[in-house]
């Protein structure tokens, strides 16, 4: 039985530990995580509360009112009974109706869609910051990996390359120096590999921080699928749509501002029971009815004054938004340039790459019959560790590269 327990957590040891996990995995983890995002959401069901609130002014707004006062006059000293009646008593349900234009009502409505519609945005671009983030350090994690990997493989190739080289030495082929000079090598690639390892550890540590989980469980990534993506025009990608939602919001503001201009009319009407119970006061329940009305006059010209204060703001969104234009197309102008070299670059590498090749096997072939320098061996492979090192830190620079591209020319 012990033994039959024990096999089960080798195994669900080794599934834990080989594990994979792809790019979807950890943006999900991030989008699900992250407090701006939550704070966003909050904030969008918050606007529809208050835009309900708004609403709920317009309707009848009934309160009901109880009030009882005495004043005594004593030794003919008090109120004047004339105006305090002695003493009062009132019950009264009190009903209030603001009479409010179609047009006040839409203004209204309109700033809190446009308030939803800025907070959406906000929300997209938050998401966008996210996913951004969490590719760009799975991208470098990955890239980690795959470098760690390719340095493993040489250091096995090394060892084995190693035993032949012995063997070769005690039949003394090659020198004891030569065989040293090589062991050496080897060291150094161990030494690569273990640093490696170590940077592939934190890379893979900052992944799970940012996506906000406690996991240091040593997993293998796959490679990320992050390819180019459908490019849109300058005026519909969501930071430019900022620009078009903060000005129908001066917009707005400017149609609130009149409408606080506009003569105001409420219904007034209360019912109930109000008496100085001074005259049959059995009999003093009733009702009233009346209209309110506020004609605005004179405030100091405080209206003008606000339009030209909405109309200054409108010239700087536009402003900003021209200029944002400009380093939009610019910007992705640059980050294209910068991907067709990184190409370039791979493109020289991996002809450079075929040669190293040649010459290592060249040389393996020559080890065989000690025709071959060990030093130009040993040089020979360290080229080939260079150039995949650098073929594999170009990689991950044009994969960046793509990620920064996505970032700005998709909504996605």
């Amino acid at each position: 039985m012990k033994s039959t327990f024990f096999f089960i957590l080798v195994l669900f040891s080794v599934k834990s530990f080989s594990q994979e996990k792809d790019l979807r995995f950890y943006m999900e983890k991030a989008q699900t995580n992250s407090p701006l995002l939550k704070d966003l959401s909050n904030q969008i069901k918050s606007n529809s509360i208050d835009s309900l609130l708004n609403k709920a002014n317009y309707k009848p707004q009934i309160a009901g009112n109880l009030n009882a006062n005495y004043a005594p006059v004593l030794n003919g000293f008090g109120y004047d009974t004339a105006l305090s009646n002695g003493q009062t008593i009132s019950g009264l349900v009190g009903v209030n109706k603001k009479i409010i234009g179609k047009n006040q009502v839409n203004s209204q409505a309109e700033s809190f869609q446009l308030l939803k519609e800025s907070l959406v945005l906000n929300k997209k671009i938050a998401s966008k910051d996210v996913n951004k983030l969490i590719t760009a350090q799975y991208i470098t994690a990955s890239g980690s990996a795959e470098q760690l990997d390719y340095n493993q493989k040489m250091a096995s190739l090394l060892k084995d390359e190693a035993t032949i080289l012995k063997k070769l030495t005690q039949n003394s082929i090659y020198k004891q120096t030569d065989y040293l000079v090589f062991l050496s090598t080897i060291k150094q690639q161990e030494l690569q590999v273990l640093q490696l390892k170590q940077q592939y550890q934190n890379d893979l540590g900052l992944l799970n921080y940012l996506s906000g989980e406690a996991d240091t469980t040593f997993v293998n990534l796959k490679k990320p699928d992050v390819t180019l993506k459908t490019i849109q025009s300058a005026d519909k990608i969501v930071f430019a749509k900022q620009f078009e939602v903060d000005s129908l919001k001066i917009i707005n503001q400017n149609k609130l501002i009149d409408n606080a201009y506009k003569p105001s009319l409420s219904l007034l009407g209360d019912a109930g029971y109000l008496s100085s119970l001074t005259y049959e006061a059995h009999k003093n329940f009733g009702f009233s009815v009346g209209l309110g009305l506020s004609v605005p006059i004179y405030d100091g010209n405080k209206k003008s004054l606000q339009h030209q204060k909405n109309e200054t703001a409108l010239a700087t969104n536009l402003a900003y938004k021209a200029n944002f234009n400009k380093q939009y197309q610019q910007q992705l102008l640059i980050l294209n340039q910068k991907l067709k070299q990184a190409v370039a670059i791979e493109n020289q590498l991996q002809s450079q790459l075929q040669i190293v090749d040649a010459l290592i096997e060249a040389n393996k072939k020559l080890l065989l019959t000690g025709d071959a320098q060990i030093t130009d061996f040993v040089i020979a492979i360290g080229n080939v560790i260079t150039i995949n090192n650098s073929i594999s830190q170009n990689k991950i620079n044009k994969l960046q590269l793509i990620n920064e591209i996505n970032y700005w020319s998709s909504n996605e």
